[in-house]
């Protein structure tokens, strides 16, 4: 949420464009486009499809700006997060070795393991296994889903080892887990380096400060730059997972818009207020709360982020027998309204949905109030489909199958 002070937001590119309107209080989600850029990052972008560029020294210029944020030896831009991730796995594996890069996936050689809590092994649209598995490497998950214990960690460690990830993310097991500071010092008396999946996170130097070897983060989520991914960390590893452009990571290359528009993505977030987003976001979170009180089987209660990013979101635990319908009736008639309010909605089986206020735009968040208000007070009479939570649970997949299928 970027502190506008306009009171209305103008969906007429959306009209002209014939797609849907969307109010996305989902958050940072991929297949609702991210986030909106800043106009540094749009004008950026714009500019640099103007000219001849070489690759190799926009990479560098974007390096020096990673590392000024977060504290990394070295960095590079790539394709997206999930791209970062095999780059960077590709990259313990081969080192410097142009050859090995090369011969990836097919011939990654016997150190080409990587450790993993079985607690970690979430989706994000795609399984994390199958990012790190694109480089040839062989996944070891390591403890139980929901118990992963220092011996367990350190005895899947040996020779074969490339790498170990570790993954910071809502959709992770939240206990049970070794934390990061425990797992760097297990992975790093065995000389295994640590490679942190946090795409979706806003802090960019705790990690690396946790004993990370590389960072990824989203080029476009929180840092609001055009569809990339950051690779930050120790300047030998970053080299390698940079090298793998000669291979595999050549289906995962960036142009020349998208490196500059992340360069000024990152300078944007210098510069950004984030006191002031915040106050603006928890006016939303307040206005929200005001509309859903007083209804019956509705509890609105504001919650802080699971991961420890700053910011705070809204759950709406729905009591569906004094309500009359359920959290997944409630967001699925929400995201049939036009413009549609996409709430987060990937734990409605446990009785609520959140709100997220990050991605706002003026006007928005009294729009949500109002819909939110008058769909709880109906919901007595909202149309039940069939299996709401079991469209929920397989929506992603769904979304996919139906794409262009006229039957």
């Amino acid at each position: 949420m970027q502190g506008h002070n306009s009171e209305t937001y103008d969906f007429s590119w959306q009209d002209q464009m014939g797609l849907a309107r969307i109010i996305n209080v989902s958050g940072t989600m991929t297949a609702l486009g991210a986030s909106i850029s800043v106009p540094e990052v749009r004008d950026a972008t714009a500019a640099a499809m103007g000219h001849f560029l070489r690759i190799h020294d926009m990479q560098a210029k974007a390096s020096e700006i990673i590392v000024e944020l977060t504290g990394a030896e070295a960095g590079c831009v790539t394709a997206s997060a999930s791209a970062g991730i095999t780059l960077a796995v590709a990259g313990c594996i081969t080192g410097m070795n142009p050859a090995h890069a090369e011969a990836l996936p097919k011939t990654p050689g016997a150190r080409s393991e990587v450790v993993i809590q079985l607690g970690h092994m979430c989706g994000y649209g795609a399984p994390i296994s199958q990012a790190i598995e694109l480089t040839g490497a062989t996944v070891r998950p390591v403890g139980q889903s929901t118990l992963c214990m220092d011996h367990q960690i350190d005895a899947a460690l040996g020779e074969q080892t490339a790498a170990a990830v570790y993954v910071v993310s809502h959709h992770v097991v939240h206990y049970g887990q070794c934390p990061l500071r425990r797992f760097a010092e297990i992975c790093h008396a065995k000389g295994v380096p640590v490679i942190v999946d946090a795409a979706s996170e806003y802090d960019l130097r705790r990690f690396l400060a946790d004993g990370a070897d590389v960072v990824i983060y989203s080029g476009h989520k929180f840092l609001g730059g055009p569809t990339s991914g950051v690779i930050a960390g120790q300047r030998e590893l970053v080299r390698a997972a940079y090298l793998q452009n000669m291979g595999i990571g050549r289906g995962f290359k960036i142009g020349k818009e998208s490196i500059m528009g992340t360069i000024a993505a990152l300078e944007a977030w210098k510069r950004r207020d984030h006191v002031a987003i915040r106050a603006i976001e928890r006016a939303a979170l307040a206005l929200w709360v005001e509309a859903l009180s007083g209804i019956e089987g509705v509890n609105p209660r504001i919650i802080a982020d699971p991961t420890g990013n700053p910011l705070e979101r809204l759950q709406v635990e729905i009591d569906a027998a004094a309500l009359g319908a359920s959290a997944a009736t409630l967001a699925r008639v929400l995201g049939q309204e036009d413009p549609a309010i996409i709430v987060r909605n990937h734990e409605v089986e446990l009785g609520y949905f959140q709100l997220d206020p990050c991605n706002l735009q003026p006007g928005q968040a009294r729009l949500v109030a109002a819909s939110l208000r008058a769909t709880a007070l109906r919901a007595k009479t909202l149309p039940v489909a069939t299996d709401d939570l079991g469209a929920t649970r397989n929506g992603g997949a769904k979304a996919y199958l139906d794409w262009l299928d006229n039957g």
